[in-house]
């Protein structure tokens, strides 16, 4: 994984050529944007526990028969284990989110993650839907839609709105998590 100031100077590297100004104004926006992704990641990591338990929790209720004797998420050693998998997840979305770039993500958790699912016998189903619910609750932190839930923290650097780029950067992450497993 690089830093967006490394990628930077690996392709300008690449191509033989000086950073040139549109290199330069891209990491411009990431230094201005800075504050708004610490906050962002900050806001993740601080909630991961209700955001994967909740995740898990909406999987469960649109499917009651994971907790059934033989479903996916019975004994509860199986519970643990996806409430695990979502923490994992929720962590390299916020290595990517903090870094600006999916690589960390695609390298560290993408690679191999379907076929691990399907040697196991989990359904990738459910896995996906408990993805696309983390990624809904986490693009509501941060762009404090979540008004439901008074145990959120969000992100304290401006409105929602202003930090919508950085919820639509985060949703992207996700997207990437669920078309892993397709």
């Amino acid at each position: 994984m690089l830093d967006a100031f490394s990628r930077t100077v690996v392709s300008a590297d690449a191509k033989g050529a000086a950073i040139g100004s549109e290199d330069l104004a891209d990491l411009r926006k990431y230094v201005a944007d800075a504050n708004k992704r610490i906050d962002a990641t900050l806001a993740i990591t601080q909630n991961v526990s209700c955001i994967a338990a909740d995740a898990v929790a909406g999987m469960v209720c649109e499917n009651t028969g994971l907790t059934q004797p033989g479903g996916h998420c019975y004994p509860t050693r199986r519970m643990a284990a996806c409430l695990r998998d979502g923490e994992i997840i929720l962590r390299y979305v916020s290595y990517a989110l903090l870094a600006g770039d999916p690589s960390v993500l695609e390298d560290r958790c993408l690679n191999g993650l379907k076929e691990t699912y399907l040697a196991l016998g989990v359904p990738t189903s459910n896995a996906i839907r408990a993805v696309e619910i983390m990624k809904i609750a986490t693009v509501a932190i941060m762009t404090e839609t979540n008004t439901g839930r008074k145990m959120f923290k969000g992100i304290n650097s401006g409105s929602g709105a202003q930090c919508q780029d950085i919820a639509s950067e985060a949703a992207s992450y996700f997207d990437l998590v669920i078309e892993a497993l397709r």
